[in-house]
């Protein structure tokens, strides 16, 4: 479940910071374990979460979610598994035995594909929570009607996010901008993992809808994906200290 904001009353700045590190997964996308594994280093003792994405586990395999978790790091292995459902339940059996927190598969998957993951999840004792995606936050309402859906990316955000909550899984990744919409519609139980986070000022990259660190706490996200403003900044421990502040500061108010 995410975790409840916290009231600006009684709550001690080392509750906040540990509040804040739950919050912020810092995105590994790097070609080999060894340039992923400096910037952990360069973090250790900053963020309590790191996220795997296909491109490193590619080049690293799994044992780079083992080493991560040996460090005693949440891990959110983002590979956005899409098949049928036999193929997906095996491949979350198989994640699962390396202690994964958190794994996606696309919500456009369909039910059974959803249903599959989360029954092969609940089948591990420490097994993944399953996350859907909804629509990916590099794309646009034009990019998406290129896909066959056309109309406004809310909406669509929204249908995935129903089927997706109706097939159990423990939350759905979103980008920023429909974050509000769907805490409303779908409660507090739901995680809500947000890519597309900038900081004010930062370069927008590949991303199209985007918010700040801020923002997207503030309309309910339980934590925030940031890859790049951290990862590739001169000082990624600075990098990283500026987003926690702002998250302090969100949960704070």
């Amino acid at each position: 479940m995410p975790v409840a904001p916290l009231p600006c009353t009684d709550v001690s700045s080392s509750k906040l910071d540990a509040a804040a590190r739950d919050r912020l997964i810092v995105a590994l996308d790097f070609p080999s374990a060894a340039s992923a594994l400096q910037v952990v280093d360069r973090l250790e003792g900053r963020v309590s979460w790191f996220k795997v994405g296909l491109e490193l586990y590619l080049a690293a395999g799994p044992s780079i979610v083992d080493t991560l978790r040996n460090r005693g790091f949440q891990i959110f292995v983002d590979l956005k598994l899409h098949d049928i459902p036999n193929t997906v339940a095996g491949a979350v059996h198989s994640l699962a035995a390396h202690g994964a927190s958190l794994l996606t598969v696309h919500a456009s998957g369909g039910r059974p594909m959803l249903l599959a993951a989360v029954e092969a999840a609940a089948h591990n004792p420490d097994g993944p929570g399953i996350l859907a995606v909804t629509v990916l936050t590099s794309m646009d309402s034009e990019q998406l009607a290129q896909t066959g859906v056309p109309g406004a990316i809310g909406p669509q955000v929204q249908r995935l996010a129903e089927l997706a909550a109706s097939a159990g899984v423990a939350g759905m990744v979103c980008s920023p901008l429909e974050v509000a919409q769907l805490r409303s519609t779908l409660g507090n139980e739901p995680l809500l993992v947000v890519p597309g986070i900038r900081p004010t000022g930062a370069s927008a990259d590949d991303q199209s809808r985007i918010a700040t660190p801020s923002s997207a706490i503030s309309d309910g996200a339980s934590h925030l994906v940031v890859g790049r403003p951290i990862a590739q900044a001169p000082d990624p421990a600075a990098a990283a200290a500026a987003i926690l502040h702002q998250i302090e500061e969100s949960l704070s108010a």
